[in-house]
């Protein structure tokens, strides 16, 4: 079965494009020319991956974004001509997964769509022992259901959110280097100034009742990457 994206985008010939190009890559693509159909259409039948405009007719991509997030734990990925540093670190913060800049190479498009599809259908492991659930004091994270529980609440996370807890937690006491987490995690080598690891990261703090001035339960160590304190969860 083909995997299904939804594709929203208001230029009729990009959106035709891009509909053609997955199309031939065997991506069974749903287009909308504009935002107000999208999420009661993902609400009934959610897709596998979601392309998202930002600047659309009525609600914007980071307004519909907002609300897919409400429901959505699938990828989602901006394509947008707005290449402005703010706009991309937003559309991180609120929930997308990847950011990609128009105009777009198609081959690095479909890149991105299989990078983003791969964390989904094979979340990332670190050995061939690495069990299925894992509790830290207050901390459940169950990976077969892909479910995270902080005393004993429900903690609701994205895809790519999960799979970076569940990165550093089988790493717990030791720190996860910026080139695995990009590797395994976001698909593509570290560039060394790219700042989507910083965004999850900052985005699974506030879910997890981290600090974010004087974090205590994922830290950032400068020049290395993170690191999961085992004894930061009671």
């Amino acid at each position: 079965m083909k995997p299904r994206i939804v594709l929203v985008e208001d230029d009729d010939r990009l959106r035709t494009l891009v509909t053609d190009f997955l199309q031939e890559a065997h991506y069974d693509v749903t287009s909308l020319e504009e935002g107000s159909d999208l999420v009661p259409l993902v609400s009934q039948h959610p897709p596998e991956l979601i392309i998202l405009d930002i600047m659309l007719p009525g609600l914007d991509g980071f307004g519909l974004c907002r609300q897919l997030r409400q429901f959505y734990r699938g990828p989602l990925l901006f394509m947008t001509a707005r290449g402005d540093d703010l706009d991309h670190v937003m559309g991180l913060e609120i929930g997308a997964d990847d950011y990609i800049t128009k105009p777009v190479e198609p081959r690095v498009l479909l890149a991105r769509v299989q990078a983003l599809l791969r964390r989904v259908g094979s979340p990332p492991t670190l050995a061939h022992d690495s069990p299925a659930r894992l509790q830290f004091g207050s901390l459940v994270i169950d990976k077969p259901a892909r479910s995270v529980k902080l005393a004993n609440s429900p903690i609701k996370l994205t895809s790519h959110e999960f799979d970076m807890l569940w990165l550093l937690a089988c790493h717990a006491g030791d720190v996860v280097d910026r080139n695995t987490i990009y590797e395994r995690i976001i698909g593509r080598e570290y560039d060394g100034l790219d700042r989507s690891a910083d965004v999850r990261i900052s985005r699974l703090r506030k879910k997890l009742e981290d600090d974010p001035g004087n974090p205590f339960r994922i830290k950032t160590i400068w020049g290395k990457g993170f690191f999961f304190v085992a004894e930061a969860w009671d």
